[in-house]
């Protein structure tokens, strides 16, 4: 498998008041989510507490400079984003 480097994330939008952060990332299907957040996660010096995975949904509980977020992946759409 090949490693992603974090030069390929960037920010695609950010709401401050919904508290969301949408995340551009190098296109994902459900089979290769896991290597694309792990290598988010990595870059942001985050860590996964708990993950949970559904049809076209997956919803990763994290742990960012002591914060609880919510990282999720919707791969029909390509979306990945952060939600507090």
């Amino acid at each position: 498998m090949t490693a992603v480097t974090s030069h390929v994330f960037g920010i695609r939008q950010f709401d401050r008041d919904a508290r969301f952060l949408s995340i551009e990332s190098p296109e994902f299907d459900f089979d290769s989510f896991d290597a694309i957040a792990e290598s988010l996660l990595l870059a942001i010096d985050a860590t996964v507490v708990e993950k949970e995975s559904n049809a076209d949904l997956h919803i990763w509980l994290i742990d960012f400079e002591g914060c609880r977020l919510l990282l999720k992946g919707e791969h029909y759409s390509g979306a990945l984003w952060l939600e507090a």
